[in-house]
């Protein structure tokens, strides 16, 4: 079972991806910001995350920097969803660890494409 860990302080937002991910055969963990969304990983590591870069408490940044340094946190697809849309903010990401990014607002179709080029969700046949 593909699991995915949604991390974003909004519950509405939480609640979308759960939606969408849920749809698309994940089983979703949910957590409100980075220290939480961590010692998820610590108890079991998901096979993605779909994370907000703005939060209180751990942010994004620092939160992807924790979890590939874990044992096995090379391991999950990071997709991170943002307001920003400035490249210097996108590049930061992706050097940081992230596999993936989505711009907020997001739909079903934008989240199973960015997974779908991670690797993590099959073409529609």
């Amino acid at each position: 079972m593909k699991t995915c860990l949604v991390v974003d302080d909004s519950s509405v937002v939480r609640k979308i991806a759960r939606r969408i991910l849920e749809e698309l055969d994940f089983q979703i963990t949910e957590a409100e910001d980075g220290e939480q969304a961590l010692e998820a990983c610590k108890s079991a590591m998901p096979t993605a995350v779909l994370l907000d870069w703005n939060m209180p408490v751990m942010d994004g940044y620092e939160f992807l920097g924790h979890l590939r340094r874990l044992p096995g946190g090379d391991a999950p697809k990071v997709v991170f969803c943002t307001t920003e849309n400035g490249m210097d903010h996108i590049s930061r990401a992706l050097h940081a660890g992230a596999n993936e990014y989505i711009m907020k607002p997001f739909d079903k179709e934008i989240v199973a494409a960015k997974f779908q080029e991670v690797g993590l969700v099959a073409l529609p046949e």
